[in-house]
């Protein structure tokens, strides 16, 4: 099998691939085409059916798994595939576990080195709070650990939301070696649950897309709610302390505009928000260069409102 991460300019494709999305388009001239990403375990692609309404082109929608004829080309200095003919496949034809994107990390040792974070919070309410979701709650481990930490933006792949995690609570736990005034207990667990709520907010693979309540209330209101409803089972838990758990993870983007319901106003809340800005920046950067054919100019990006540049030179 071709994989998606070693395919080149030039490069004939016939191979099956997981089509993520199928969305119909338009060009200039007013000719119907097709938009397409394909998927498999190390990555997505661009893709475009130029002439939709040809002989070879199955009647296919996104989530099928369908074969691929086609050539491979570089468009803004970003790999994309012009796809000529497309089969859908039926079951036993392909392996699931070849498309479903995973992270390139391994997922136990990154789930052990989260509870070594955990088992370093002191405060025996936060610590509580750590222990209910990631010990004791075997389903939501479960969940957690399969998860992606975003549709499509950064991390979207199983393990993304682990691995997402785990890079905040870091850098959370670096910013505390360098801010001694920062509450460690209170920003390693707002980091560590920071995202909680995307266990309910996306579907699992392959569908990876937003549930009802996602979409209704997203993952920030719905990881809020599981905190407090947590809260709410253990005696004497102190009420300030649950606000301000509440509130780092209400306002971990920081501004209205892109989600939260409130802005920061503790300097936890604030690290969090950079820590989280920044991984995830970080990330997509990292993705946006390996999906790129060369060095150079890689186009304009939504996230960064910037055309960016990859230079990998040594000096």
């Amino acid at each position: 099998m071709k994989f998606i991460k070693d395919m080149k300019p030039g490069d004939r494709i016939q191979d099956i691939y997981f089509c993520k999305s199928k969305t119909p388009a338009t060009t200039k001239n007013g000719k119907p085409y097709d938009n397409v990403i394909l998927q498999d375990k190390t990555g997505c692609v661009d893709a475009k059916i130029w002439d939709p309404n040809s002989a070879g082109i199955d009647d296919f929608d996104s989530k099928d798994f369908i074969e691929v004829c086609g050539e491979a080309t570089s468009f803004n200095g970003m790999l994309q595939i012009n796809i000529k003919r497309a089969r859908i496949c039926r079951e036993g034809e392909y392996d699931q576990a070849l498309y479903m994107p995973v992270s390139s990390k391994d997922n136990d040792e990154m789930f052990k080195e989260l509870l070594g974070l955990i088992a370093s919070v002191k405060n025996q309410y936060l610590h509580r709070i750590l222990e209910m979701l990631f010990v004791e709650d075997k389903e939501f481990i479960a969940a957690f650990r399969k998860s992606s930490a975003a549709k499509s933006v950064h991390h979207g792949f199983i393990g993304g939301l682990l691995e997402h995690t785990l890079s905040v609570a870091k850098l959370c736990d670096y910013y505390c070696t360098s801010y001694a005034s920062l509450n460690r207990d209170l920003l390693i667990t707002a980091a560590i649950c920071h995202d909680i709520g995307k266990t309910k907010e996306l579907s699992a693979f392959p569908e990876n897309d937003y549930t009802d309540c996602g979409n209704f209330m997203g993952h920030i209101v719905m990881g809020a709610q599981m905190i407090h409803d947590l809260v709410r089972q253990i005696d004497g838990f102190p009420t300030l302390l649950d606000q301000e758990l509440e509130h780092c993870i209400l306002a971990h983007h920081g501004q209205l505009e892109y989600g939260s319901p409130k802005k920061p106003v503790l300097m936890e809340a604030v690290a969090l928000n950079m820590a989280d800005d920044t991984d995830a920046k970080m990330e997509t950067f990292k993705e946006i260069r390996e999906n790129a054919t060369e060095p150079g100019w890689l186009g304009f990006n939504r996230l960064f409102e910037s055309n960016l540049f990859d230079t990998r030179v040594e000096y």
